[in-house]
């Protein structure tokens, strides 16, 4: 196909392999506000679900953390259920990403820009 180009040829095979990289990439981030992710606090009390890519979708409070008047506890453990469903967004946003970068041969630990 570019023969007699020399090193063109590699280059216009190394142009279509970013083309498809991006496109990929593209695909990744777009399943990511797909993927659900649950984060939980008190055993289970409070869970907060977000996607994988960090948006927060829901909260679940069970009633009884509100018998009583130790607000602080409660606010505490609505906080660590959010963070927990943040840290699970970003640890499969990152697995999602990993997949990708093995697909092509890249290294596993490659930090992409997207």
């Amino acid at each position: 196909m570019f023969k007699g180009l020399g090193g063109l040829g590699d280059m216009a095979k190394m142009m279509k392999a970013a083309q498809d990289m991006q496109a990929k990439m593209q695909t990744v981030q777009e399943d990511l506000h797909a993927i659900h992710v649950t984060g939980e606090s008190g055993a289970g009390l409070v869970r907060a679900v977000s996607t994988a890519k960090g948006e927060l979708l829901s909260l679940d409070i069970d009633p009884s953390i509100f018998s009583g008047d130790d607000k602080e506890v409660v606010e505490d453990l609505i906080l660590a259920a959010i963070k927990d469903a943040q840290t699970k967004a970003s640890d499969r946003a990152k697995e999602e990403m990993m997949k990708i970068t093995q697909a092509m041969g890249l290294p596993a630990d490659m930090k992409l820009p997207f």
